[in-house]
């Protein structure tokens, strides 16, 4: 009976991926239609409208797809190895880290550009993340949902103050507020090749490790009686995650709760098998990005609003739920 759930929710899952895929491709300020999207893959002309499918809305719904993906490979993982249900890069700092050093780029005149924008996300993923997981190796035992969100939380107003700050003092507030907000409106080629790179790779590393998180999520004790390293299997699990946040940092900017909804559905239909969890937490990651991001450019069209606003819609009911069942 799993296997067929398994099978169902796979098939249904990538129906719907490709539908928003298409949908996300023909709407728009400019109508596509399908004889359009063929003729831009396979018989492609320098025609104002194919350029348009091709250099614009492509390699944009790609790039969304990816995203989608860590994002949600992200949650994942980090809900598994701090037995957490609520645990997620953006209520964690890492994504606000990230957010806070492209900034700092911004603010200091660095010339912006895929590889630039990479290296300030890792960066502070890396510097937010050692934070994190220093907080976690001291408090692994004793840390409760209340101790970590709080600590988040701090973290998370913090960087983003300071963000905001340097945006002000800098005169790019404007720039730095769409980081803050999220969205791939200059999503190009170049974005989605590093986001494709890192989310494919991060998927079959998460997904080999998915072993060893699966006896972490049951508890040290469990882990250390069967010969495993807590400790070690936590920060091989962080350490992958922090280049994944980054280029879903620096391809989508800072979107949140993706990581908190999407592994906590998954798990209620397939429970705490990770080897499981962990791809079909990519798959429903990038559905999810990719209808929210049709949300974004068709809710206010001509104008696209960002897309951060939608998975706070969905993301904060949710949170709100989820604390709820935990404290009850």
């Amino acid at each position: 009976m799993k296997q067929i759930n398994k099978i169902t929710f796979l098939v249904f899952s990538i129906f719907i991926l490709i539908i928003g895929l298409f949908l996300a491709i023909s709407l728009g300020v400019t109508h596509i239609g399908i004889s359009e999207i063929w003729n831009s893959i396979f018989n492609y002309s320098e025609t104002l409208e194919l350029m348009l499918i091709r250099d614009v809305r492509i390699p944009r719904v790609l790039s969304v797809l990816f995203t989608g993906g860590i994002l949600g490979i992200t949650g994942a993982m980090i809900q598994g190895v701090t037995r957490n249900p609520i645990a997620e890069p953006s209520l964690l700092g890492v994504s606000q880290g990230a957010t806070l050093v492209v900034a700092i780029f911004y603010a200091v005149g660095i010339t912006i550009n895929t590889t630039n924008v990479m290296m300030a996300s890792l960066i502070g993923a890396a510097l937010s993340g050692i934070i994190v997981i220093g907080f976690l190796s001291k408090n692994t035992k004793k840390s409760s949902i209340t101790k970590i969100l709080l600590a988040g939380t701090a973290m998370s107003t913090f960087f983003i103050s300071l963000t905001t700050i340097i945006g002000l003092l800098s005169n790019q507030s404007h720039f730095i507020a769409f980081w803050i907000s999220g969205g791939f409106r200059n999503a190009t080629w170049s974005d989605f090749i590093l986001v494709a790179s890192v989310g494919i790779i991060g998927l079959i590393l998460a997904t080999l490790l998915s072993k060893k998180i699966n006896l972490l999520s049951l508890g040290d004790d469990v882990a250390i009686s069967l010969g495993e390293n807590p400790e070690r299997i936590r920060l091989l699990t962080f350490l992958l995650m922090i280049p994944m946040c980054a280029a879903a940092v620096a391809v989508g900017k800072n979107i949140g709760f993706v990581g908190l909804i999407v592994p906590q559905i998954v798990r209620k239909i397939f429970g705490e098998d990770y080897t499981i969890n962990i791809p079909f937490s990519f798959l429903l990651g990038a559905v999810l990005l990719v209808y929210s991001d049709i949300a974004a450019r068709m809710f206010y069209n001509p104008y696209e609003t960002p897309i951060g606003i939608f998975t706070a819609l969905i993301g904060v009911p949710f949170f709100i739920a989820v604390v709820r069942k935990e404290r009850g």
